[in-house]
């Protein structure tokens, strides 16, 4: 949303994802945390971890919905908007570029390691491990381990 498009009701909302992202960021154990993310709008299955100092997308945080036992580690960020460089050009501020939004989509048993950043419209298959510091910018097969900078399936687990 642009910011000249704000309402009352969108400030209060967002004064409330803060608030709740505030509270879960900081509680211990993870399993006080899930409540909070829920208030904010996500959906997270049963047995879901998600660690301190984890950066959920305040702008559209119900876009985000992630599986039963599930483990997001520290420091990863859950991204749902980028900007739409699709028009950009020379000389226009990129900040007059729009936002797209998208939805992630983490599968059951998925591990996310330690700093990782998932990208907007992205879906990690069930029992995918994403490595610490990958850049997930493209969806993640089921069972499968993705690294680096852009994250790549480096294996897959058959049957």
């Amino acid at each position: 949303m642009a910011n000249n498009h704000r309402t009352i009701g969108n400030v209060l909302r967002g004064v409330w994802i803060r608030i709740c992202a505030s509270c879960a960021r900081h509680l211990f154990p993870a399993q006080l945390r899930m409540p909070f993310y829920r208030w904010m709008g996500m959906k997270i299955g049963k047995g879901t971890k998600i660690a301190a100092s984890v950066d959920i997308d305040g702008s559209a945080p119900e876009l985000i919905t992630i599986g039963n036992n599930v483990w997001v580690t520290r420091g990863v960020m859950l991204l749902c908007h980028q900007r739409d460089l699709s028009q950009y050009e020379v000389g226009k501020p990129v900040m007059d570029c729009p936002l797209k939004y998208a939805p992630i989509t983490i599968k059951d048993g998925a591990h996310i390691g330690i700093g990782s950043i998932i990208m907007p419209g992205v879906t990690i298959g069930e029992g995918a491990v994403i490595g610490a510091g990958a850049v997930v910018t493209k969806d993640v097969p089921p069972y499968s381990i993705a690294v680096g900078t852009p994250a790549k399936v480096i294996k897959t687990f058959a049957n």
